[in-house]
């Protein structure tokens, strides 16, 4: 296989919008398209290929977007259908392509077809959606919703239970009736008429209900497995592909929670034909975010897993997570420096990467004293729980404020002036704490940027073969410096070396073996080259400064979040 035989998104950098705290361009206080045209020639310098957009079909927005009531239309706050036409058209215009967000899994409850559906048990629509009667006088099955509380919500209309596995404004569609998945394919090719030439599909794991609609097992909690990548998902999937995806050669990536790299070749593996490649949160639930090496053997599993026919998409955050350099670095007399190391962690790493907005620029969390500032209902909904149960209030308060989903929400500082430079209205939710501090301008100008870095991270991921298409190997197993060599199948290599904690350390190589680092190996990138003086934690010192194309030694003295790329 040459190069130019490797499909576009496998040597691509993805950059995912939330559109809502993107870029206000009107003043109303949300983000909206043209504030993404806007800022096209930033996405472009940084040097990504996609844009993923998160919803932006027509919604109430009882959850921010992924509760859809039209398919065929945009949201009204986000601009019109000319203006995500004129969105598309511009980013192509600097080789950009458009990934939409596709929420398939449900709709919203004001959606036309669920206002069909529930209005008569004979309806056409009826069957469009999950229903089913009571059960000894309760919910057909022990089914729990991911918000909280039980999968059925009883209709006094009809008389029967409809399944929603998240909100009860988010009645599931039934994917086992014909109809629905016409329709769904009719959707998903108006959009691609559209320009649209990638989808993220959320929640697809969850479409193929069991047909039985069995209990899950007695003792087990909330056993989500009993309705997770079932059988029937897959064969839906494979439909979805052989009539849709594959013809159109669109790119796609599924959210797939509760798989290993075992069950996710079923989605990915290319002879099943099914999806390019999906997001796992295998990484996101290791007992230490700062174990380096639990991280990084997780990705090494999960590229030995998916093998040769299957590709990966790693990502370190996204809308519903709390910020990259919050959880897994130093926010903050390191902030930059580790976010600096993250961001060459993920850019590194094997697989098509996803970057979420505001990474690029050390964005941490944001930490605000006032409950009402949030608006996160699904996490208020979990802190409310939580203290019926007998848990502290402050231990309560502050779990929340450092996993709630609005740490990722919260608008996007791109400068230091009246609300950061996102609106010239009232935000629809407070902006960033620290945005005096930490916005896009500031970064850029300073001697130490995040979003400089990442440029060159960028540039140097595509300039290197082995960085896109090579095997992942981690020679290291312990302490907190990562060691990660990729090589591809002609010899090339990368070697990676991280030291991911706030103190320095000295990394000896010589363990590991000239045959896999050998040599010829000289340094191309790291985040320390522009600085000779380096103040640790506990003492001042001096090192002499890593040199461009120096030979990878067999002993590097790392300062604190240090990354060196050798190639």
């Amino acid at each position: 296989m040459t190069a130019a035989d490797w499909e576009w998104w496998q040597k691509a950098v993805v950059y995912q919008i939330y559109t809502r705290s993107f870029q206000d361009s009107n003043g109303d206080g949300v983000g909206d398209f043209q504030g993404i045209i806007q800022r096209l020639d930033d996405l472009r310098e940084l040097g990504v290929d996609a844009l993923w957009i998160s919803p932006f079909c027509a919604s109430p927005n009882d959850d921010n977007g992924y509760d859809v009531s039209d398919y065929y239309s945009v949201q009204p706050e986000f601009g019109s259908m000319e203006d995500l036409e004129e969105l598309i058209a511009r980013a192509g215009e600097r080789g950009m392509k458009i990934m939409m967000d596709l929420v398939f899994n449900h709709t919203s409850d004001e959606h036309p077809w669920f206002q069909e559906s529930r209005s008569s048990l004979r309806n056409p629509k009826r069957d469009w959606y999950l229903w089913r009667p009571a059960k000894n006088g309760k919910e057909p099955n022990n089914w729990d919703s991911f918000f909280g509380g039980k999968a059925w919500e009883w209709d006094p209309q009809t008389g029967e239970y409809y399944c929603h596995i998240f909100s009860r404004r988010q009645p599931d569609l039934n994917w086992a009736n014909p109809a629905v998945r016409e329709e769904l394919k009719n959707i998903a090719r108006f959009w691609i008429g559209k320009g649209i030439t990638a989808f993220r599909l959320d929640a697809i794991h969850l479409i193929g209900k069991p047909l039985d609609f069995r209990d899950f097992p007695a003792g087990t909690g909330r056993a989500f497995r009993v309705w997770e990548n079932t059988p029937e998902t897959h064969a839906y999937l494979q439909e979805f592909y052989r009539e849709v995806f594959g013809p159109f050669g669109v790119f796609t990536v599924g959210e797939t929670g509760g798989t290993t790299p075992q069950s996710a070749r079923l989605y990915t593996d290319r002879k099943r034909g099914e999806l390019t490649t999906i997001f796992h949160f295998d990484h996101h639930h290791l007992p230490d975010n700062h174990d380096i090496h639990a991280l990084l053997r997780n990705w090494e599993l999960w590229q030995r897993g998916l093998g040769s026919d299957s590709w990966d998409a790693p990502f370190l955050s996204n809308h519903d997570l709390a910020r990259v350099v919050s959880a897994f670095g130093d926010d903050g007399v390191w902030r930059v420096r580790s976010a600096q190391a993250l961001g060459a962690l993920l850019l590194t790493a094997w697989g098509t990467p996803f970057i979420y907005q505001g990474e690029e620029y050390g964005v941490p969390n944001a930490i605000f004293e006032d409950r009402s500032s949030y608006r996160d209902h699904h996490s208020a909904y979990l802190v409310d729980q939580f203290l019926k149960t007998g848990y502290l209030p402050d231990e309560v308060w502050n779990a929340y404020r450092s996993s709630t989903r609005d740490n990722s929400r919260v608008p996007l500082c791109w400068n230091s002036h009246d609300h950061a430079g996102f609106t010239s209205g009232t935000p629809w939710m407070p902006i960033h704490p620290r945005a005096q501090e930490i916005n896009a301008e500031k970064d850029r100008s300073s001697e130490v940027s995040v979003y400089r870095f990442f440029i060159e991270l960028i540039k140097m991921r595509k300039s290197s073969p082995a960085l896109w298409r090579g095997d992942y190997r981690v020679l290291s197993r312990s302490g907190p410096v990562g060691v990660v060599v990729r090589r591809d199948k002609k010899g090339q290599r990368a070697v990676i070396v991280l030291n991911l904690s706030s103190r320095a350390h000295l990394m000896d190589l010589r363990s590991f073996g000239r045959s896999y680092l050998g040599k010829g190996l000289t340094l191309h990138l790291g985040n320390y080259l522009r600085e000779e003086k380096i103040v640790e934690q506990e003492h001042p010192f001096y090192r002499p400064r890593p040199q461009l194309g120096e030979p990878l030694q067999p002993q590097l003295w790392l300062r604190p979040w240090e990354v060196r790329i050798y190639l």
